[in-house]
């Protein structure tokens, strides 16, 4: 009998099996990528990372970070998502879309932006963003540039360049602060 699939989190102990897919998927060239661009610097992992699983193995992840546009929280990056070779044809991308969005919503972002096909990610609601609104901080065709609504007109909202938001933790450890700074 297989082991079951399961999708999962991600978690910090997945980094290093995360990093090996990508590399394995994407080649060395994946370091030009727009998500990757946006990451460098601001952690691995956000709480809307996924991973799918046969056992142990990690055979997809999608990477979701959370975002600021022109300064305006609530965002978050899609991608990229990797299926390893053999494991293509179950549908996983798909899945870890779907499972993504309805993190992102639950979660509390407003809009989830991506870099990719109009004819793919269409299909999971995503639409062009207007030319100029959404600036990548290293090089993107604007034409490839996706957004999806996760709360109605949200993407009017939003204008400006990406920046990746802190981690959650750090957002912890600095409103931690703030209430003993308060209490002293």
């Amino acid at each position: 009998m297989s082991p079951p699939l399961v999708i999962r989190p991600a978690t910090p102990a997945d980094i290093v099996e995360i990093s090996k897919l990508h590399a394995r998927v994407f080649g060395p060239g994946r370091f030009a990528r727009s998500a990757y661009r946006v990451r460098e610097g601001k952690g691995h992992l956000s709480r809307f990372c996924l991973v799918a699983c046969l056992g142990e193995t990690i055979i997809a992840s999608i990477r979701n970070t959370e975002i600021s546009i022109g300064g305006k929280s609530g965002a978050v990056l899609l991608g990229p998502v990797a299926v390893d070779g053999a494991h293509r044809s179950l549908g996983l991308g798909k899945t870890l879309i779907h499972d993504a969005l309805a993190a992102a919503k639950t979660g509390g972002a407003k809009l989830m932006v991506l870099v990719g096909d109009q004819p793919y990610y269409g299909r999971f609601g995503f639409k062009p963003v207007p030319m100029g609104q959404i600036v990548f901080p290293g090089p993107v065709n604007p034409q490839r540039i996706l957004a999806c609504e996760l709360v109605a007109d949200a993407l009017s909202n939003y204008r400006g360049i990406i920046a990746a938001e802190p981690q959650a933790e750090a957002r912890a450890q600095i409103a931690a602060k703030s209430v003993r700074a308060t209490q002293s």
